[in-house]
């Protein structure tokens, strides 16, 4: 599944930072642990619009808060509405910047519409800073049909589907389960240069259980125990019920694994 390059780490801010004259907003470098690097980004002027689209401008100061210079490092920072749908970008670079340096510069982006959060991606780094980045961690989105199936990622549950998973870079396997339908397994594998906004979704496939249409309409799922001229008899929830054969419109019987010798 290829989703593109870069490491999204999403950062909250509020809708007032795109209002008329709101306080500074500060982003820190990684998210986690020590912060090497911080951002404060001032009032977003709206220079310009063509339809729903704005262009905008934001005086920016950058600190190096690390021990070592930083001879340079590229950014993107991801513009995104209220359902986390990215509407617009904008990109920064720092060049050779001490230990304890501030530099100053301006931050030109663009939106389709009215951005609410930001998000800040370390798009090149130098061999000096790698050690500082987190590890490679993207969204994607987990779906199955039917929906609603339990999701498990390398045996850990992460929810019902349809649903929002963080994954790591590497192979990884999902795991689905649901009621009346059989378990699915789905490997999924992240490359280093995959990105947030991904979706994958797995098909549960047929019944795990056998099918009883009554003639008054009603569908019974179930593992059909025994048959006779007279009776069905079917395991249902670890009970058994019997029923009236001639009631029954039809049975489909689902194909099982013949136990091993």
């Amino acid at each position: 599944m290829k989703l593109g390059k870069c490491l999204l780490v999403l950062l909250s801010v509020t809708a007032a930072m795109f209002a008329k004259d709101p306080p500074a907003q500060v982003m820190n470098w990684p998210e986690n642990g020590a912060t090497v690097v911080r951002f404060s980004f001032g009032r977003f002027h709206s220079v310009s619009s063509a339809g729903n689209r704005k262009f905008m401008l934001s005086d920016v100061v950058a600190q190096n808060l690390w021990s070592k210079p930083i001879s340079r490092a590229d950014f993107a920072v991801y513009l995104f509405d209220k359902n986390k749908a990215r509407i617009g970008e904008g990109f920064l670079s720092l060049t050779n910047v001490g230990p304890g340096e501030v530099v100053k510069f301006q931050f030109s982006s663009d939106a389709n519409g009215d951005p609410v959060s930001m998000g800040l991606v370390a798009r090149s780094l130098p061999p000096e800073l790698q050690a500082a980045a987190p590890p490679r961690v993207i969204t994607v989105t987990v779906n199955s049909v039917p929906q609603g199936a339990g999701v498990k990622m390398d045996g850990k549950d992460v929810g019902t589907t349809p649903k929002m998973v963080q994954v790591g870079v590497g192979k990884h396997e999902l795991e689905f389960s649901k009621e009346g339908y059989n378990t699915g397994h789905f490997p999924l594998e992240i490359g280093p240069d995959d990105v947030s906004g991904g979706s994958m979704s797995y098909e549960l496939g047929t019944s795990a259980h056998d099918t009883l249409e009554m003639r008054d309409g009603t569908v019974i799922s179930g593992d059909l125990e025994s048959m006779t001229a007279t009776d069905v008899t079917v395991r249902i929830a670890g009970g058994m019920q019997s029923f009236d054969r001639n009631k029954i419109k039809r049975i489909l019987l689902v194909e099982r694994d013949r136990p091993v010798q």
